[in-house]
């Protein structure tokens, strides 16, 4: 039985990729702070070295915004090496490498860090989840009117045909070469089209408000710098998302 150890197994996406190994058959191992089980913070590495330990595959799907992640990636990458080098299969964002953002250089590090790791490694990078699109505008659609960025467009996918894709990767093995094709959502769509369907599928009523801003990020989310539709591998649509959250809230 492959063992598999997922970080970030209580996130959106780490526990679905979690449910999904394990219904492949394979011996699931859940990290996080919060686990039962292996309950390691890898901002500090304290534990990791037991978690990873006889572990076949890594899934690292533990992330934050708030900053740290090449250092939680530095602890898991040399908790591997002492471990015997298991496959370490990366979840990562589409435009890491062209948008100025923080979160997003960061991310494009820690690819970098696992590339020079000598481990074998795969890496996916996604489109933005319809989950985070629905915060987007659900938190905008608390103002009178709903305001959303001028010009610019997403291609939202569903985070259970990313987990899917994960599963695959990780129970596949090593590929020859890091990178593997990026996963997009089978749409891409403006913003202010994005928020009609919120609206309709949600019964608010709303002015949708264009703004224009300032900043290279914005002029690289006008671009489409963090799009990928030549990769348009996802198949729920947004719609359909809505409906699902809708009948199987969480």
């Amino acid at each position: 039985m492959t063992t598999i150890l997922v970080t970030g197994a209580t996130g959106t996406l780490g526990r679905q990729v979690a449910e999904r190994l394990r219904t492949e058959g394979a011996d699931v191992r859940e990290l996080s702070r919060r686990s039962p089980s292996y309950a390691v913070d890898l901002r500090d590495g304290q534990g990791l070295d037991a978690a990873v330990e006889g572990a076949d595959v890594i899934v690292h799907c533990a992330s934050t915004p708030r900053g740290g992640d090449d250092r939680a990636a530095g602890f898991l990458i040399n908790a591997a090496k002492r471990a015997g080098t298991p496959h370490l299969v990366y979840i990562s964002i589409v435009g890491v490498d062209r948008l100025p953002l923080g979160y997003y250089t960061v991310k494009h590090r820690v690819e970098r860090m696992i590339e020079d790791s000598g481990l074998g490694a795969t890496i996916l990078r996604t489109t933005q989840f319809h989950d985070l699109a629905l915060r987007i505008l659900s938190g905008a659609a608390r103002l009178p009117v709903l305001p959303v960025p001028a010009g610019v467009s997403l291609q939202p996918v569903d985070s259970g045909e990313v987990a899917d894709r994960l599963t695959a990767l990780a129970l596949a093995g090593p590929p020859r070469s890091g990178r593997v094709p990026d996963l997009g959502g089978p749409e891409v769509r403006t913003l202010t089209d994005l928020a009609g369907a919120y609206l309709r599928a949600t019964g608010r009523r709303r002015r949708v408000v264009p703004v224009r801003l300032a900043g290279r990020a914005y002029a690289g989310y006008r671009r489409g710098d963090h799009l990928a539709p030549e990769h348009a591998g996802g198949t729920v649509t947004f719609e359909e998302f809505l409906d699902r959250r809708h009948r199987h809230p969480a």
